[in-house]
């Protein structure tokens, strides 16, 4: 008897694509690595299961919560939850074989046990870069990574988008000349700007215990606004007795100053004061990339400035600065948004369609053209004309190349452009050139 039969269906928090989707996915990834390599950073991969050990070496808080962890014999292993862990780890393990600064991009899953809800993903894609230092690393790294957002988004095809940039050392200096002790607790406020607006930060802030002053007093700050000059100019003005307020300050308009020369216009970076991400990790420059036509979207791309990326795991200083793009809830996004369509089911060219007597010739035609680096299927079923021309056009295939004892005797195809319904008998050669545009 057979067994009873499993319905397929696949756990919740998982995206699986048609392939016209994933076709359009698999573009935005190439896009978005083409661009990381263009500005000189080399990939690498790691294990998707690390040693828990490793990835659990911070201790404790959301990160426990979320992985998922697993023993196999006397191993304790877990599935990475960020591409972050591993490349401290990475670094730290290959410190004498690396040269620094180290570029290096990073696309591929992690995976969090995230609550269930709508847009959230327990495994997703992440295209990371980071450039690390060996001791110290130059503030102008900062400068170019808002130069490789600028392109990747340009590359992906928007115009009007913002990186707001700003600077932790000037909200961790700003709340120490206040006298505020709970400053995480005040950057989570802080940072909840977006969904609670300013009078719910205010509330917030009242709750954990800040006096009537220092709530004032930072709301005032968070209300800075004008061009990224005239806000550097009013922190300046502030007079602001700190040294950790004033390096920031400094490294922020230094960063403002260069990120002009990497060609990033002005319209598409701006300070904002109100961004205080990677409570626990970013220490200096901090990032948030939005697309001006859609902000309900939220942030689409993050990232910051870090001062020692492998503490855990080895005694050298290596500070660093990257960001990241978390395309699989971005896809789900701009999908859900229409500011992407699929409108490829198929990445070749033509299909070939052999007529009666035909299949074997056909084959070597189609190798003829997969080695001029055309995408070439041949159509190998036993099926009436009108099948395999179905077959095509559901395909969503440009060309259909028809060849027949009349143009396989006369070194000859016939091609038929499916969107027009032309159709034309080559020579092969001309058939070719065709094909390539």
């Amino acid at each position: 008897m057979d067994k009873e039969r499993v319905k397929p269906s696949i756990l919740p928090g998982f995206m699986e694509l048609l392939p016209s989707d994933q076709v359009l996915f698999n573009k935005m990834l190439d896009i978005i690595r083409e661009n990381y390599e263009k500005f000189g950073f080399l990939p690498i991969d790691t294990p998707v299961i690390e040693k828990s050990e490793i990835l659990l070496a911070k201790g404790g808080g959301e990160t426990e919560k979320q992985i998922y962890r697993f023993k196999k014999g006397s191993n304790d292993m877990s599935l990475r939850f960020d591409l972050t862990v591993p490349l401290a780890r990475y670094v730290a393990q290959y410190f004498p074989d690396l040269n620094f600064p180290f570029k290096r991009y990073h696309i591929g899953k992690v995976y969090r046990g995230e609550r269930n809800q709508r847009g959230r993903f327990k495994e997703f894609y992440q295209c990371d870069i980071d450039i690390v230092g060996n001791g110290k690393l130059g503030i102008i790294n900062d400068a170019e990574i808002p130069s490789v957002i600028y392109s990747t988004f340009k590359g992906l095809g928007f115009e009007n988008f913002t990186i707001k940039i700003n600077n932790r050392k000037i909200l961790n200096g700003f709340f120490n000349y206040l006298g505020i002790e709970d400053r995480v607790g005040t950057l989570r406020s802080i940072d909840k700007i977006d969904k609670i607006g300013i009078n719910g930060v205010k509330k917030e802030l009242d709750k954990i215990g800040l006096s009537i002053e220092a709530v004032e007093k930072i709301i005032q700050f968070m209300n800075i606004e004008g061009t990224n000059e005239e806000i550097l100019h009013n922190l300046e003005d502030m007079n602001i007795d700190n040294e950790e307020f004033q390096l920031g300050l400094e490294e922020l308009s230094l960063v403002i100053d260069y990120v002009k020369y990497f060609g990033v216009p002005n319209e598409n970076i701006a300070i904002d004061l109100t961004i205080a991400r990677g409570l626990d990790y970013y220490t200096g420059t901090i990032y948030e990339t939005f697309l001006d036509d859609y902000p309900d979207i939220g942030s689409v791309c993050s990232g910051g400035r870090y001062d020692d990326l492998a503490k855990h795991y080895t005694n050298q200083k290596l500070p660093g600065v990257g960001m990241s793009i978390g395309l699989t809830r971005l896809f789900y996004q701009f999908k859900e948004a229409n500011i992407i369509e699929s409108n490829e089911d198929s990445l070749i060219k033509a299909i070939i369609i052999p007529m009666e007597g035909c299949l074997e010739e056909s084959i070597e035609v189609g190798n003829r053209l997969r080695n001029e680096g055309i995408n070439i299927q041949v159509y190998l079923e036993k099926n009436k004309m009108g099948k395999k021309f179905n077959y095509a056009n559901k395909l969503g295939v440009p060309y259909v190349i028809i060849l027949g004892p009349d143009e396989l005797k006369d070194e000859k195809m016939t091609i038929k452009n499916m969107g027009s319904g032309e159709q034309k008998m080559f020579e092969i050669e001309e058939g070719i050139k065709l094909l390539k545009r």
